[in-house]
C-alpha cells in the first residue's frame, strides 16, 4: 500500500463517526455545524446549544460519547412540546488541542443563535479557549475537564461537573497503596494540560502514602495527535519501567496512547499492574491495546456506570442512547447528557427571550438533579462534590468496581 493510501485510508477511518453523526443529526432536524440556526416552531425563536470536543483525531471517541449525549437532551426537550423556544445542536471540532481551541471556540462565539457551549472536554483544551468564551460572556460547562486551575481564572462564564485532579489524583494513589496494597509506582504523564497536573496530585499523596515513586514523560505521538512523541519512545520508556522493578505503573493520559504504552510494556515483560485515569477510560483503550493486553488494567474517573444506575431514569436514557448513536453509552455520555439538560433547564427559566448573559448570570444559582448526580457549584465554578470511581477491564470490557473511597475504607 502507497503512503498515500494509507493516509487516506486512516482519514476515511477518522471521518467515519463523525459522518454517521451528521446522518442522526439530519434525520433528527439538528445541526451538524455552522450558523444556520434560523427561527422554526411557528413564532418560537430558535437558539442553539454548542458542543465543543474532539470529534476527529485519535482521541475522538472521548468527543463522541459526549456529542451522542448532547443531541438526545436537545431532541428530548424538543419533543416534549413544553419549550418557549425551539433548540438546535451545534458542534465544533478542537481535536482535544490547545492548538485547536481558540478557533473552535471562535467559530462558535461567531454564531449569534449559540447561548451556551457544553464543553470543553480536555483540559489543554479548556485552557487555551475560555479566554475567548469569557470575553465573549458565553457559558460552558464542561462535563470532564478536571484540571484544577480552571477555576482559578476568575472566568465567570465557567464550570465543570467533575471533580478535579486534586481529587482524583490521591483517589488514585490511595487505591493503589490501600486497595492494591502495593509499595511501588512508575509515574508516566503523557506531558498535556490534562495529565501533568493529575500527575503532580497524585505524585504527592503517593508519597504520603509511602509508595516508592519515579516518574517520567512521555509526550503525546503525533500518532495520536495529542503532542509531538513519536511512537517508538514506548519502546524506551518500557525498558526503564521493567529495570526499575517497580509494582504498579500509573499513566496520566489518554487512551491512543495509553493503549501504544501498554502494547510496549506487554512487550518488555513487564509484569505489574496497570493503573491510569478518564482520559484512558474507553472501550478503544481495549481494542487498540488488544484484549489481552487490556485485561486486568485499571482506570478511575468521575464518572459512574450509567448502565448500573439505580435512577429511574437510567434504563430509558441507555435505551435511547442506544437508539441514536448505535453505540453504548459510555465515558462522560451522561455527564454530557447532564450538562445539556442544565442549560435547557436554566433556559426554560428564562422564557422565549434567551441570552447569554442571562445564562451566565444564572450559573451560581445551578441546583440540578441530574442522570449521573446531583449538581451543584461552589463559587468558583467547580464542582460540589468528591465522587471517583475505579473501573478494571475484565473480559475485554470495563467494569466498575466502586467508589474509591468506599473500596479503600474496606480495604
Amino acid at each position: 500500500m502507497t503512503k498515500e493510501s494509507v493516509v487516506t485510508k486512516r482519514h476515511l477511518i477518522l471521518a467515519a463517526p463523525l459522518a454517521i453523526a451528521a446522518v442522526v443529526l439530519a434525520a433528527c432536524g439538528g445541526s451538524s455545524g455552522g450558523s444556520n440556526g434560523g427561527s422554526g416552531g411557528g413564532n418560537k425563536p430558535t437558539y442553539k446549544i454548542a458542543l465543543q470536543a474532539p470529534l476527529s483525531g485519535g482521541n475522538q471517541q472521548l468527543g463522541l460519547n459526549i456529542a451522542y449525549g448532547v443531541q438526545l437532551a436537545i431532541n428530548q426537550a424538543n419533543a416534549s412540546g413544553s419549550l418557549p423556544f425551539k433548540l438546535a445542536y451545534t458542534q465544533s471540532d478542537d481535536q482535544g488541542s490547545p492548538g485547536a481551541a481558540p478557533s473552535a471556540a471562535q467559530k462558535l462565539i461567531d454564531d449569534s443563535k449559540v447561548v451556551a457551549v457544553v464543553g470543553p472536554v480536555f483540559s489543554g483544551a479548556t485552557r487555551a479557549a475560555e479566554p475567548k468564551f469569557s470575553d465573549a460572556n458565553l457559558a460552558t460547562i464542561s462535563p470532564s475537564a478536571t484540571a484544577p486551575d480552571l477555576t482559578k481564572h476568575g472566568w465567570k462564564n465557567f464550570a465543570r461537573i467533575v471533580v478535579d485532579d486534586n481529587t482524583q489524583g490521591p483517589a488514585d494513589a490511595d487505591y493503589i497503596a490501600k486497595v492494591l496494597k502495593l509499595h511501588s509506582v512508575y509515574v508516566i504523564d503523557d506531558a498535556s494540560g490534562y495529565a501533568q497536573p493529575l500527575a503532580a496530585a497524585f505524585i504527592s499523596k503517593a508519597k504520603s502514602d509511602n509508595l516508592t515513586v519515579k516518574h517520567d514523560t512521555a509526550t503525546g505521538t503525533t500518532q495520536c495527535q495529542a503532542g509531538n512523541g513519536n511512537a517508538q519512545q514506548y519502546g524506551t520508556v518500557a525498558g526503564k519501567v521493567k529495570n526499575a522493578n517497580l509494582d504498579a505503573v500509573f499513566y496520566a493520559g489518554y487512551y491512543c496512547d495509553g493503549a501504544l504504552l501498554s502494547k510496549a510494556l506487554h512487550s518488555a515483560g513487564y509484569k505489574g499492574k496497570f493503573v491510569s485515569d478518564d482520559g484512558n477510560k474507553d472501550g478503544k483503550y481495549v481494542s487498540q491495546a488488544g484484549a489481552s493486553i487490556a485485561n486486568g488494567a485499571y482506570s478511575s474517573c468521575a464518572c459512574s456506570d450509567i448502565t448500573k444506575s439505580t435512577n429511574p431514569a437510567a434504563p430509558t436514557f441507555v435505551a435511547d442512547y442506544k437508539a441514536l448513536a448505535h453505540q453504548d453509552p459510555s465515558t462522560y455520555s451522561g455527564e454530557g447528557y447532564d450538562v445539556a439538560n442544565i442549560f435547557i433547564q436554566i433556559m426554560k427559566g428564562l422564557g422565549s427571550k434567551v441570552t447569554r448573559e442571562d445564562i451566565v448570570k444564572a450559573l451560581p444559582s445551578v441546583n440540578y438533579v441530574g442522570l449521573t448526580k446531583p449538581v451543584k457549584f461552589t463559587s468558583d465554578g467547580s464542582y460540589d462534590g468528591s465522587a471517583v470511581y475505579m473501573w478494571q477491564v475484565k473480559s475485554g470490557k470495563f467494569e466498575q468496581l466502586g467508589e474509591i473511597s468506599q473500596l479503600v475504607t474496606a480495604g
